[in-house]
């Protein structure tokens, strides 16, 4: 992009998990940036994700919905928005199970206003073109589908096999983000990340479902046998790698963020279980005496993995934490919030 790009971003989903550490990230690495953040605050998102912010008279909140397209279109002229980055989205695989629509409507629906307010006032009103603009979407590893024991992982040509209505919803909103660059000259990138972890995550979650049931005492509940294996990335680290895909990214391309840890559910457990022992001064047996298996997800997808090697290459993007010391951080955080 051009020089002191981008000026002005538009955060979609910005009180949620990621959107609040690309916030943060934003305002304490780049002294000009603007942010505008935009977010209907339903249950993922939470005003407390933006306590204390590094620079928060370069901050903006607005509550709203990006299915609203007046809304959208108010703010981009308002703000002269010249950057979107994507975070909003119903991203609870159990919850897109039992109530689907809302997953289409927010992830679909909503991309597809934001696209075209975007093309509209961009393209035709500004004349604005891949040095002064960029739409960013952030989607997820699940649009893949599930891997063997022994197939390969992902890349960013991977079909797309998506196996939830969360999913599906997601692979949908990547597709309409790649038709708008090939059919209007919209200025997009797209990263798929994988499963994410850190300090602010929604409760519901893996990661600080498990570390909560051991504070607390009660079961920890496990899908089916836990042998399901995923692909870890520290939230900070995610959102280094979407600065670097933003500012110097090739326009149309997608880019994968992986974190190079692929654990069992099971196995984090017990990983968590010993952290929790060191803070606590219990034993990991007192906790991963909790463990309860519970019945599978319906389609449960068994394995994820993520190469992240064009990103690598291109970018030099790396990240920063192991998963060792990231989830030292993120049981550390949960414990003293607790």
């Amino acid at each position: 992009m051009g020089d002191g790009f981008p000026h002005t971003i538009l955060v979609t989903g910005g009180t949620g998990f990621i959107g609040c550490h690309f916030v943060r990230h934003m305002l304490r690495t780049d002294a000009q940036v603007q942010l505008v953040n935009v977010d209907l605050l339903t249950y993922a998102g939470s005003l407390d994700n933006l306590k204390d912010l590094p620079a928060p008279d370069h901050h903006t909140f607005v509550h709203g919905d990006i299915c609203d397209r007046a809304l959208i279109d108010q703010l981009l002229r308002e703000y002269a928005i010249d950057t979107i980055v994507h975070f909003a989205a119903e991203s609870h695989v159990d919850r897109s199970i039992t109530g689907p629509a809302a997953f289409v409507r927010t992830n679909i629906i909503g991309t597809f206003t934001l696209l075209e307010a975007a093309r509209v006032f961009w393209l035709h009103e500004k004349g604005w073109d891949a040095r002064t603009c960029r739409f960013h979407h952030v989607s997820t590893d699940e649009v893949y589908g599930t891997l063997g024991p022994d197939d390969p992982p992902c890349i960013e040509t991977t079909p797309y096999a998506p196996n939830s209505p969360y999913a599906a919803s997601k692979a949908a909103a990547d597709h309409l983000v790649r038709a708008y660059h090939h059919t209007y000259g919209l200025p997009t990138t797209t990263t798929n990340c994988s499963n994410n972890y850190g300090p602010f995550q929604h409760a519901e979650k893996f990661i600080p479902t498990i570390i909560r049931s051991c504070l607390e005492g009660r079961p920890i509940p496990v899908y089916g046998d836990g042998s399901n294996i995923r692909d870890w990335l520290y939230v900070e680290d995610h959102c280094t790698g979407l600065d670097l895909v933003l500012r110097h990214g090739r326009v149309g391309e997608t880019y994968n963020i992986g974190g190079w840890n692929t654990l069992k559910n099971l196995d984090i457990v017990h990983l968590i279980c010993a952290v929790l022992a060191t803070l606590t001064g219990q034993t990991a047996d007192q906790f991963t005496r909790l463990i309860r298996f519970v019945t599978d997800r319906p389609g449960h997808d068994w394995r994820y993995a993520i190469d992240a090697t064009k990103i690598q290459k291109e970018l030099g993007w790396y990240p920063a934490e192991t998963f060792e010391t990231g989830l030292r951080k993120t049981v550390a955080w949960y414990f003293n919030k607790f």
